[in-house]
């Protein structure tokens, strides 16, 4: 292990010890001294020293220096505006320069209340301006996207927001213009800012110049609540705060855990909460009536319908999982049906190998590592977009970075990944065997025995692994699905969507739905039992790392809570199932998760430390595809279709007006050479033939697509075949 080299430094007359090349900030924290900053914020990379606010007084340099870009050196001996007139005054002048022009409008601002320049005014600035003269003023607000809302007259310019852009997320569409009074913020080519991460300028802005779009004037900060818990919308399980006023989400904001996601969030998971709040939200029981369609229900007869259905289905019951179910809710609906009903079949999500618990490692080890190996034809953003930020982190600091369709290692990169202390393999693929594909090749390689490297495989779901845990916890065994169906359980929004679980549908007896929305399964199924959020739930959820966290429930939900009803249903059955989720999670745990109580999974969850590696399973071997028609010789050939579900689609996304903007376009991606070769250029509409269908997509030319492929969004590619013929209309 390695010795710090540590430097004594000396901050208004207190001594303390840190170690060598600590950020003067820090370092006086560390001492328990402040000294106040706008620009500088650790996650945005090296500081940049525009705001001036940090200036002090260094010994034996005369002329004051800004605090942000010091490190800590031995014998320095530091004086800040606490202790150091000369530092006092420039702080004073720096915030009176500030205010020159900004608008005093915080009564209005929807930063007013919680906003850094604010308190640090009254604490270090004048307690009066000097300026008589107008203030400048701009149109506003300008909308650089349908999510964000600028307000140009309040820009200090920081640059934390374009820095966030051109330094983490590496989009570049947030930039800097002209020079000196004249700069201000803009979108690169005045085009909206459409990305991934786009909605953490909100929260990395220090005044009220980047505001939401759908928080803007819904609440001040006194009569608001912050509830810890988890975001619900991928396997990454990112730390969030979820701010409530009068019994409805009004935002979310990032909660920062260090070894997760370091304080970003994606905008899917901070402005997708307004599907709490759609439309369609089905808010009572509903049941099929003959040529009446379907007729709202009292609980108490859901109740007695759905007992009905189960016990008319004689054990022919098949239950579709959609992976976003809590821990609890999957045990609790696996105990039901299976002990009480003796039905064993259930369609899963996709979740990772039990065999990667011996390569677990918090994701912040992917932006500390060596070499980084992807492995799947999914990109790692539409997964778990997250993982992607800590992968650009590691290249940014010299790491190698390689993406591969198989975990198939050339000799080079073999022994690279062998040598190596710090490497990291990520499953991001299709099919549920590939985790324990890759924990094959980790173990192989070595690296269990390597506490700097790691293994990951990102589901598709947000809950896949706890919900696989929790299920195969409440009874023994598993049996391949009846024929034919007597009863399909489908449970969950994204389970009504899915068209395999459609499929099931169609061949099934009977089916009830537990979803929130009429448009996903009223048109087939026989009693829609409403469902609820993430953020109307309490329980936990189990990450891509395996880590176990907390789910709060922000809100109370229109509708009872999935483990109350299930509960009655149980009693029904003689079986005993908890209406409270700490007494569930009680049962699971002591199965899954080591026996932790449910109160020791805290605001920030700890990792479970590894396990010895265990070869998993063989999978079972995948049916082949049908065969495709033979292809005219004049097509030029066909193209391999990789279809993909992007990060901003499903049930909640559809419902959220200001993401549809964030949606994939009708396109099809295709390698230049294939492109070449049939004379397509990125915008040219294409018809995409196959198996007899067609579609007519815009392309779009990809470097990153292996020549022979082409890429598809699921939505869009219909009917398509494995194999696609693509012609320029």
């Amino acid at each position: 292990m390695s010795v710090v080299e540590t430097v004594k430094v000396t901050i208004d007359g207190r001594e303390v010890e840190v170690a060598k090349g600590m950020g003067l900030v820090e370092a006086a924290a560390a001492a328990g001294i402040e000294i106040p900053v706008f620009c500088y914020e650790p996650r945005l990379g090296p500081p940049v020293g525009a705001c001036r606010m940090c200036l002090v007084e260094v010994e034996g340099v005369p002329k004051l220096q800004a605090g942000c870009t010091l490190t800590a050196q031995d014998g320095m001996v530091v004086r800040t505006a606490a202790a150091s007139d000369r530092a006092a005054e420039g702080q004073n002048a720096t915030l009176e320069f500030i205010l020159v022009n900004h608008p005093l409008d915080c009564p209005v601002c929807d930063k007013g209340g919680e906003c850094p320049l604010q308190d640090l005014t009254f604490k270090y600035g004048p307690g009066e301006s000097r300026m008589t003269f107008p203030k400048r003023t701009f149109d506003k607000p300008i909308p650089i996207s349908p999510t964000i809302a600028l307000d140009r007259e309040r820009c200090i310019l920081c640059y934390r927001c374009t820095r966030f852009s051109s330094d983490v997320a590496e989009d570049g569409q947030l930039v800097a213009r002209n020079r000196g009074a004249q700069s201000l913020i803009a979108t690169f080519e005045d085009e909206p800012y459409r990305a991934t991460f786009s909605g953490n300028v909100i929260e990395l802005c220090p005044v009220g110049a980047l505001t939401s779009t759908q928080y803007r004037f819904e609440a001040r900060p006194w009569e608001i609540q912050n509830v810890p818990t988890v975001c619900g919308m991928c396997p990454v399980g990112c730390n969030v705060s979820a701010t409530t006023r009068e019994g409805k989400v009004k935002r979310i904001l990032s909660r920062n855990h260090p070894e997760v996601d370091e304080g970003w969030l994606c905008d899917k998971g901070r402005f997708g909460y307004s599907h709490l709040y759609a439309d369609d939200r089905i808010v009572d029981p509903l049941e099929r009536v003959r040529r009446r369609g379907f007729a709202e229900l009292s609980w108490d007869d859901a109740l007695d319908r759905a007992e009905a259905l189960l016990r008319g289905a004689e054990g022919r019951i098949v239950t579709a999982l959609s992976g976003s179910e809590t821990v609890e809710q999957a045990y609790a609906l696996g105990k039901l049906l299976r002990e009480g009903l003796g039905a064993h079949s259930a369609v899963l999500p996709e979740a990772t190998s039990s065999a990667l618990d011996a390569f677990r490692a918090p994701l912040s080890s992917i932006g500390k590592a060596e070499i980084v190996v992807v492995v799947g034809e999914d990109d790692v953003e539409e997964r778990a977009p997250i993982v992607e930020l800590w992968i650009k982190a590691a290249r940014r600091g010299g790491a190698r970075v390689e993406r591969l369709a198989e975990p198939k290692l050339g000799p080079a990169l073999e022994d690279a990944v062998r040598e190596s202390e710090r490497a990291v393999l990520i499953w991001s693929g299709r099919g549920g065997g590939g985790g324990a594909r890759l924990a094959e090749l980790a173990h192989r390689l070595g690296l269990d025995a390597k506490p700097g490297c790691a293994a990951y495989a990102l589901p598709s779901t947000p809950n896949g692994y706890g919900v696989a845990a929790a299920w195969a916890a409440s009874a023994d065994g598993e049996e391949a699905n009846p024929e034919p169906i007597g009863l399909l359980v489908v449970s969950g929004d994204e389970a009504a969507a899915d068209p395999a679980v459609r499929a099931l549908a169609e061949g099934a007896e009977k089916v009830i739905a537990i979803t929130m929305f009429h448009g996903l399964a009223v048109g087939w199924a026989d009693l829609v039992l409403p469902g609820t959020s993430y953020l109307e739930r309490d329980g936990s959820y189990v990450n891509l790392e395996g880590r176990v966290q907390r789910l709060r429930r922000a809100v109370i939900p229109p509708v009872p809570d999935e483990l109350a009803w299930l509960s009655k249903l149980a009693e029904r059955f003689g079986v005993e199932v908890s209406p409270h989720a700490s007494a569930v999670f009680e049962q699971v745990s002591e199965r899954c998760f080591g026996a932790i109580p449910f109160g020791a999974v805290g605001s920030r969850a700890p990792l479970p430390d590894r396990v010895p590696y265990t070869a998993p399973e063989p999978a079972p071997e995948a049916p082949l595809p049908p065969a495709e028609p033979e292809t005219p010789e004049h097509f030029l050939g066909t193209l391999r279709l990789r279809r993909y579900r992007p990060l901003f689609s499903g049930p909640a996304v559809e419902r959220v007006p200001e993401l549809q903007f964030q949606r994939p376009a009708a396109e099809i991606e295709l390698a230049h050479e294939d492109a070449e070769r049939r004379q397509i250029a990125t915008g040219d509409t294409v018809t995409v033939r196959s198996n007899g269908t067609s579609v007519e997509l815009r392309a779009r030319l990809s470097r990153a697509l292996a020549a022979g492929t082409a890429r598809v969004a699921e939505e869009h590619a219909a009917e398509l075949h494995r194999d696609v013929e693509v012609i320029k209309a």
